[in-house]
């Protein structure tokens, strides 16, 4: 072991070292920053052209982009947008197809021109993805066909724009093929963008199931990302028996890695420290079409894949996988991710099982922190496997009972973060803003502690939700679209856990009087309505009333009880 946690973290923000720390005002609250973060997204992007333009920066399964392939579609997407239809700053332009590089160079041209990168879940249904547009007064959609196909006929009355990828033939009325818009010599507009211009929206569901849009600026990603990095950089010196570095000195920088890019690229963890991640250090993106364990095994030991970040689900999958010993695994430093917690034999596993330095990794972070937050790696996480972790010093926690006053360590209450990473607020919805983000503290909703040493712990979520696979199910909302069958009386969606997934979404309803529920039915009605990922696998259909408690709320956790004893 080289040094502590906390000597580590004073040797890289002290002056004159990569992750130097200063103070300075953020949104009107003094905030930590780093001295060093680029100004913007447009100057992130540009580091791009300053690296060698033959050097291979996407590998998209068989495909293969260079750093001059990425810039040059940047570039003619961006000025496309401005030129063809007059995207001004503040516009909103949403993105909405599965992970492909016109999804990156997309983002890239859009943040780069000052306008907002809308971030449309690739899994929502036509009237989903309408919600999102609206909501967001989107003025283009860029999309791939099949999301084209599934909205395509309400872009002309929505008055929204779509610019179609990787597609040729016939499209719906005011589409239009990317290919025939963007020209290749374009060179990038010249526009002004300042660091606490929004940049970015992320749509998040809330305690009422609607969606809502979470605003960031410049600066909030990019201090994310920084976050991420000095994190990084952090565990690498403290495992690392070499000698400290010192200011001037390039010893801090880390070797160069590649990502494998497993997560959606509209998920703030695909997006910030992966995606953005290899904007900022120059790693290679492996980006896969889907999630596949086998096609991931043949990718990693292909192109020697050094951070695998997904959900624990694709860690358990690649592990448990039959030819996972038939592939080299050994390029591997880091198998983790976040999304959901992990489990402590799954942490053991991944600590024993990969032949090279690979250590299980995972981090507690939330759409509203552009993805960072606590995170655990290596001995510490082998150690502590229940933990999420520390953070960095440009993040603060603290942990508050229900009056709001601060718990003194060990002591459970509602986790609330700080930092310049944090959201400026949600799209059009002040209040909501006001609810979570409280005199500059972002309250989490989730029920933990922090030890002695900094270490925190998540043991329980104050919110109504199920986390399937890393993706938040809104309980309410989708007791919202059951609620819209003729037949059902009363429901309550819950969660239960699931061997792969952590937990699975399922429900208990109570039928209309004289009706009956065919649930084969109920699911196919639910898939025009809700995305596949939130219609529930488990049905528990009874005739008598669910169980209440005084107040008459219906008692989730006591049906959830019966049913996983076997009484319900």
């Amino acid at each position: 072991m080289g040094m502590s946690f906390d000597e580590a973290v004073a040797v890289l923000t002290a002056p004159g070292m990569p992750f130097e720390i200063a103070e300075q005002e953020v949104l009107g609250r003094p905030s930590r920053v780093f001295a060093q973060l680029p100004p913007t997204m447009r100057a992130l992007f540009d580091m791009l052209r300053e690296r060698p333009a033959d050097d291979v920066y996407i590998v998209n399964e068989d495909e293969r982009w260079t750093n001059a392939d990425i810039v040059r579609s940047m570039d003619s997407i961006a000025r496309m947008l401005v030129d063809t239809y007059d995207v001004q700053a503040g516009d909103r332009v949403a993105i909405d197809m599965r992970n492909y590089p016109e999804w990156i160079t997309s983002f890239g041209a859009v943040t780069s021109i000052g306008a907002i990168a809308v971030s449309v879940n690739a899994w929502w249904t036509g009237p989903e993805i309408e919600f999102g547009l609206v909501d967001s007064g989107a003025k283009v959609l860029i999309a791939d066909r099949e999301r084209i196909d599934r909205i395509g006929d309400r872009l002309a009355s929505l008055g929204v724009h779509g610019v179609v990828v990787r597609s040729e033939g016939v499209l719906p009325a005011n589409c239009a093929h990317l290919a025939d818009l963007a020209d290749p010599n374009s060179t990038m507009p010249d526009r002004t963008v300042a660091p606490d211009d929004d940049a970015t929206i992320l749509f998040t569901s809330g305690t009422t199931g609607t969606p809502k849009g979470a605003v960031s600026t410049q600066r909030a990603v990019l201090s994310g990302l920084f976050a991420f990095a000095c994190r990084n950089v952090v565990e690498s010196l403290r495992w690392a028996p070499d000698t400290p570095p010192t200011a001037g000195t390039e010893a801090a920088v880390p070797p160069k890695p590649c990502f494998i890019l497993t997560v959606p690229l509209f998920h703030v963890t695909g997006c910030v420290p992966v995606m953005l991640g290899s904007v900022a250090t120059g790693a290679r993106l492996v980006m896969m079409h889907r999630w596949d364990p086998l096609r991931a095994l043949e990718l990693i030991q292909r192109e020697k894949v050094t951070n695998f970040i997904g959900v624990p689900t694709m860690s358990q999958d690649l592990i448990s996988h039959p030819r996972f010993g038939d592939f080299d695994t050994s390029s591997l430093r880091n198998v983790g991710g976040g999304g959901a917690p992990m489990a402590p034999e799954l942490v053991k596993k991944i600590s024993g099982t990969f032949t090279g330095k690979a250590t299980p990794q995972l981090g507690y972070g939330l759409t509203e922190t552009n993805g960072y937050g606590p995170g655990n790696t290596g001995p510490d996480y082998v150690e502590r496997p229940s933990s999420t972790g520390r953070v960095v010093p440009i993040m603060q926690i603290k942990v508050v009972n229900p009056n709001g006053e601060s718990l003194p360590a060990g002591e459970v209450g509602e986790i609330c973060m700080t930092g310049p990473m944090l959201i400026r607020g949600y799209w059009k919805r002040p209040e909501a803003t006001a609810e979570t983000i409280r005199d500059g503290w972002l309250h989490t909703g989730d029920l933990g502690y922090v030890d002695d040493e900094g270490f925190v712990y998540v043991v329980d979520r104050i919110k109504d939700m199920v986390l399937r696979g890393g993706e938040n199910v809104y309980c309410s909302e989708v007791e919202a679209a059951i609620f819209e069958h003729p037949h059902v009386h009363e429901v309550a969606v819950f969660g239960l856990p699931h061997e792969r997934l952590g937990e699975e979404v399922v429900c208990a309803l109570q039928p209309a009087e004289g009706t009956t529920i065919d649930t084969t039915e109920l699911t196919g009605f639910l898939a025009e309505r809700l995305a596949s990922f939130k219609i529930p696998t488990q049905w528990f259909v009874r005739a008598e009333p669910l169980p209440r408690g005084a107040t008459g709320k219906i008692l989730k956790r006591e049906i959830r009880d019966r049913v996983l004893d076997g009484t319900y």
